[in-house]
């Protein structure tokens, strides 16, 4: 549940880099894409084609603030977004380190503050570090989005434990890997590990085809969801026969 809305696909899907308009509206409806994420910035670039595929698509959208390298910036850009859209939903981005793309924790809570406060409902990017998690929740937050890798990357859930602890100290928070996934597995083991959902982009616009890899990437979302709650086995150390000893002939 993701303030008051529950979604039957936990798969969100970011909307830039696609080789074509067509491209992304037919990998929106393969993902069967209930919410897509949409940058303030590229809105104001391409206009109204943009805003059809926006609209055509039947998605809750989730305008975020990406980009944005400080507090009133952001706050700024997510006023605009609320204006535009018609959405009280913000994805909040507020980038503290050019290389990694690494959320800055001090001004993405004092942002998360402000725009709590002014009625957002904020789904903040932020890592997977607990203590950032828990001033974020107490600013208001309702939704955390932490990282698996720097954005891009592809290179999925490189901190598994510290996502497995963050996991269990908000059970009941919802979580959205948000970041770095690069192929379906990872997606994958995000939803194995418990997380509500994933949100991702380069790995699906980026492909050779990305009409089929949204479809992939929603199958395995679908394939974690149904692993995690159908109760996966506890890992063992040692082997443990599937078939019992007892009762087997004994051959002499």
């Amino acid at each position: 549940m993701f303030y008051g809305v529950e979604l039957s696909n936990r798969m969100m899907l970011g909307t830039a880099q696609y080789p074509s308009p067509a491209v992304l509206r037919e990998a929106i409806a393969a993902a069967g894409a209930e919410v897509i994420t949409v940058s303030l910035r590229r809105e104001g670039r391409e206009g109204g084609a943009f805003r059809a595929i926006v609209k055509d698509s039947g998605c809750r959208v989730l305008p975020n603030t990406a980009g944005c390298h400080s507090v009133r910036e952001a706050v700024t850009t997510a006023q605009m977004a609320r204006e535009l859209f018609g959405t009280r939903w913000i994805k909040l981005e507020v980038i503290g380190h050019a290389d990694t793309l690494q959320p800055d924790p001090f001004a993405l809570v004092e942002a998360a503050r402000i725009l709590c406060a002014e009625g957002f409902e904020v789904f903040p990017y932020t890592t997977e570090d607990l203590i950032v998690g828990e001033k974020l929740i107490e600013a208001g937050c309702r939704v955390l989005m932490p990282w698996g890798a720097p954005i891009g990357s592809g290179q999925g859930l490189r901190n598994i434990g510290g996502l497995r602890a963050m996991r269990a100290h908000f059970p009941d928070v919802p979580l959205v890997i948000d970041a770095g996934i690069g192929a379906p597995s990872q997606a994958m083991r995000a939803m194995e590990l418990g997380f509500d959902a994933v949100l991702l982009n380069t790995a699906v616009a980026k492909a050779l085809d990305p009409v089929r890899m949204a479809a992939a990437f929603a199958q395995a979302v679908t394939a974690g969801q149904m692993a995690q709650e159908a109760g996966l086995m506890p890992r063992r150390d040692m082997a443990q026969a599937s078939t019992p000893v007892f009762g087997l002939a004994e051959l002499t």
